[in-house]
């Protein structure tokens, strides 16, 4: 996890530009490990409403986000 402890670390700087962009990269990584772990899930059968439940969202807003028909 080198690449999260180096943006986490330089989100925590004291200069604005460089922690803006540190936080927008974390929001990129968060969103592309959330898109494989609901994926890992859905392969291994869990509901929609279990990854909801995990992820402390509604069913609806996991399912409108990562169902693949849907894009």
């Amino acid at each position: 996890m080198t690449e999260a402890t180096t943006l986490a670390a330089a989100a925590g700087s004291p200069d604005p530009r460089e922690g803006l962009r540190a936080v927008r990269a974390l929001r990129r990584l968060l969103e592309r490990l959330e898109a494989i772990q609901v994926d890992n899930a859905r392969m291994q059968g869990w509901s929609w409403q279990a990854i909801a439940d995990e992820l402390e969202v509604s069913k609806q807003a996991v399912h409108q986000k990562h169902n693949r028909k849907r894009r």
